[in-house]
Parts: C-alpha cells; sequence; structure tokens
C-alpha cells in the first residue's frame, strides 16, 4: 500500500552537507504494524515527516496504493493526508484556542463530517470525557498526547503514523493508547508506523526496523 524507493535526504549546516536518509527502502501493507527504532538523531523524525508529506525528500519515490506522490503539489498532499493518515506527533500540535473535543473533531471538520458524538465518543474511549470543554493550555501533558492521539484516530485511517505516541503518559494512560492503536489496525486493517524509543512498545509491533547512520535495516540493534 505504501512503498518508499531509494529515498533520500540531506540537510546543509555552514558549510557542511549532512545526509540524514540514505537510500531509504521501505513497505507496508494494509492491517500491518513497523516499528522504527533509532538513536536521538537518526533521522526517526524526518523519516516519518517524508512519509506524512509533511517534508519533501531529495531523491527517489514514495508511493501510494501505486500513486506517486513524490512530486505532488501541497495542496494535493494536504487532500492526501486527510483522506488517507493519522498523524501522532510527538509534541502534540494542538490548536490552543480550540477545546480537547474540537482539537479531535479537526480531521471530520476537513473531510467535511459534522458528527460530534464521533468525538463525544472518542474522548470517553481515551478516557477524557469530562475534559471536553478544555483547552490545550488548561490539560497535562498526559492529556494533550491523548488528545492528540484520538485526533489522528477519529477518521479511521488507512495509516497511523506515530512519534512516540506513549512518550508522555504514565503506564496506565499509554496501554488505554496503545490499545486504541493496535485494535484500531486489527479492527480497520489500519497500517501503523511507529516510531519509538521505547523496546517494548516497538516489540508489539509485527516487523521491527532500525534506522542507523541514516540507513534502514530489519531488526532491532
Amino acid at each position: 500500500m505504501y512503498q518508499l524507493n531509494e529515498v533520500t535526504k540531506s540537510y546543509v549546516q555552514g558549510d557542511s552537507k549532512i545526509d540524514v536518509l540514505k537510500g531509504i527502502d521501505f513497505n507496508i501493507s494494509r492491517g500491518d504494524s513497523v516499528s522504527i527504532i533509532g538513536q536521538s538523531g537518526s533521522g526517526k523524525s524526518t523519516l516519518l515527516s517524508i512519509l506524512s508529506g509533511l517534508e519533501s525528500l531529495d531523491s527517489g519515490t514514495i508511493l501510494f496504493e501505486g500513486k506517486d506522490l513524490s512530486h505532488s503539489s501541497e495542496d494535493s498532499l494536504t487532500s492526501f493526508r486527510a483522506e488517507n493518515l493519522g498523524i501522532v506527533f510527538q509534541h502534540f500540535h494542538l490548536v490552543p484556542h480550540l477545546t480537547a473535543l474540537e482539537n479531535i473533531l479537526l480531521p471530520l471538520e476537513i473531510l467535511g463530517i459534522d458528527d460530534e458524538r464521533w468525538g463525544v465518543d472518542m474522548l470517553n474511549r481515551i478516557g477524557l470525557g469530562n475534559r471536553a470543554t478544555h483547552f490545550p493550555a488548561q490539560l497535562s501533558g498526559g492529556e494533550m498526547q491523548r488528545v492528540a492521539v484520538g485526533r489522528a484516530l477519529i477518521s479511521r485511517p488507512k495509516i497511523i503514523l506515530a512519534d512516540e505516541p506513549s512518550g508522555n503518559l504514565d503506564y496506565k494512560n499509554a496501554q488505554v493508547v496503545t490499545d486504541l492503536m493496535f485494535n484500531l489496525t486489527k479492527e480497520d486493517k489500519t497500517a501503523l508506523i511507529l516510531v519509538t524509543h521505547d523496546q517494548g512498545l516497538a516489540n508489539l509491533c509485527e516487523r521491527q526496523l532500525t534506522l542507523f547512520n541514516g540507513i534502514l535495516s530489519e531488526g532491532i540493534k
């Protein structure tokens, strides 16, 4: 369903060129779950940004259901994300002037779906039914993370991209979020791509990959 071929990405710092991704090959099918582990600065977040169309690649191709996204316009990529992806950002990226419920409903609004019940149900599933009218500034870090996860899952996406989804949660709430993501992959055959430092979380995925020195390889090293 989703495939990367020989994807490269580099940055320029001063007079130096830093090669972050070196010929990445990757594929995932519906219902698959894949974890990507790597040290801080290994390029995991960059790879996730490229997979989500939020960052451009230098060379290579990205295919989704046979369609080449490598050189799509920003409008096309925005539509692609809205229709197919659920993204859990490491730093939440909640809209500060929207309530928890409004943040969760945002993907449905973009898709033209007006059904508040979906959002209320999701808030209850992530244990925040009593926080619907609270703004991000009134929520703890763990609560904001759960809202971010609920927002990513609300539209029943084809692919979930998650960057350290349990990093700001205690054990109990991490379990709630983890169960939600993995249950969705089973129920709706949603693909899950998970970037994490948590070895235990990575082991829950069907495949484990390691990103080291710009190269993606099978297994955890």
